[in-house]
């Protein structure tokens, strides 16, 4: 039997990169994947990535930062599923490197909402059902920026640092009942599009690829 036979597991920011990466590993050990990104096209993609290789997804296009929006996510899973074994925070914007009093006010509010407030509200759409698991595993995808500050990176060092909190306060919470284990994974280095857009004379092929990570 495949690690996640018959399991049910959901990634943010499935699109692409690493999340991608991670969706197309869980199918391909057995679990079902439900892709949750903004770009219904990108996520076909990985579908048809994961059908070929014998897995099986659902798609769910969605925009993390409109208002409601992972409410119904959580209420439309549940609808059809009992419980979720497997989360993935994936989803992070990293917004223009500048110093800080340079930061834009509008885009780090953004960086904010999607890296930290929008994690918070997937972990309360989904508690119950990682619960109802028994056995439910939260994955937060990090940074080393939230714990080593660097020049230029305050606004997603600033979200990644309350994003790592965050979740280890929930791991703490969830320490005695052991029904959700809490796993915070800072992948390094990694050839993704987040990562040429920070480092841009970069060479990619002398980074690791998003599916090593995964």
């Amino acid at each position: 039997m495949s690690a996640f036979e018959n399991r049910l597991a959901l990634v943010t920011g499935a699109s692409r990169g690493i999340g991608a990466a991670t969706a197309e590993a869980l199918a391909a050990e057995g679990a079902h994947v439900i892709l949750v990104a903004r770009s219904s096209e990108d996520l076909e993609k990985v579908e048809e990535r994961i059908h070929a290789t014998g897995g099986s997804a659902t798609l769910a296009p969605l925009d993390m930062l409109a208002d409601g929006a992972i409410g119904k996510l959580g209420q439309a899973v549940g609808g059809r599923w009992d419980a979720l074994d497997i989360m993935v925070l994936n989803a992070a914007m990293l917004g223009k490197l500048r110093p800080v009093q340079d930061i834009d006010p509008k885009e780090f509010s953004q960086t904010i909402a999607l890296n930290l407030l929008a994690s918070q509200a997937m972990i309360a759409a989904f508690d119950p059902m990682l619960r109802q698991s028994g056995k439910g595993e939260l994955v937060g995808i990090t940074s080393s920026v939230g714990a080593n500050p660097r020049a230029f990176w305050g606004a997603y060092g600033a979200s990644k640092a309350a994003f790592d909190t965050l979740l280890g306060s929930y791991a703490e919470e969830n320490a005695q009942t052991g029904k959700v284990r809490v796993h915070i994974v800072d992948p390094g280095a990694t050839r993704t599009d987040m990562r040429a857009d920070a480092f841009p004379g970069e060479d990619p092929h002398d980074l690791k690829a998003h599916d090593v990570v995964a």
